[in-house]
């Protein structure tokens, strides 16, 4: 079964309406977790990282966040990752990866073999493949 990590950006596409096309890319991948047919892995900072955007950004209300959050959450086909190697984190962040959330996100997917990232980020999609992390596209 394929296996795809979400990064924050493609969550906050999925849910809001800020790019049609991001949200039509990443719409197939959530729907296709729904049916167990993939499975989306989530670490929890990009959970976190999510409903900061959300509150704070788009002034989404806490209750409909929360609300959101655990409708993905209980989808079948996501699995949210709490597991992060914090020695290969500081081995990557800042040098190799330049932000730490990406950072986290990096680090999944070098620990998962076989995953694909789903980002929108171009730096971070370069930084990834330069560590031989595969992206979606």
């Amino acid at each position: 079964m394929k296996r795809y990590l979400v990064d924050t950006n493609a969550l906050i596409s999925f849910v809001t309406d800020r790019n049609t096309t991001q949200q039509e890319f990443v719409a197939p991948l959530f729907e296709a977790a729904a049916a167990m047919k993939c499975r989306i892995i989530c670490p929890l900072h990009v959970l976190s990282e999510f409903v900061f955007v959300l509150e704070r950004v788009y002034k989404v209300p806490k209750s409909t966040i929360r609300a959101i959050a655990q409708e993905f959450m209980h989808l079948p086909g996501v699995e949210i990752c709490r597991d992060v190697d914090c020695t290969v984190l500081f081995q990557l962040w800042p040098d190799q990866v330049a932000d730490f959330g990406d950072a986290v996100v990096a680090v999944v997917g070098k620990a998962m073999r076989g995953v694909q990232v789903v980002t929108f980020d171009e730096r971070f999609a370069k930084e990834l493949r330069t560590l031989g992390v595969a992206v979606f596209e």
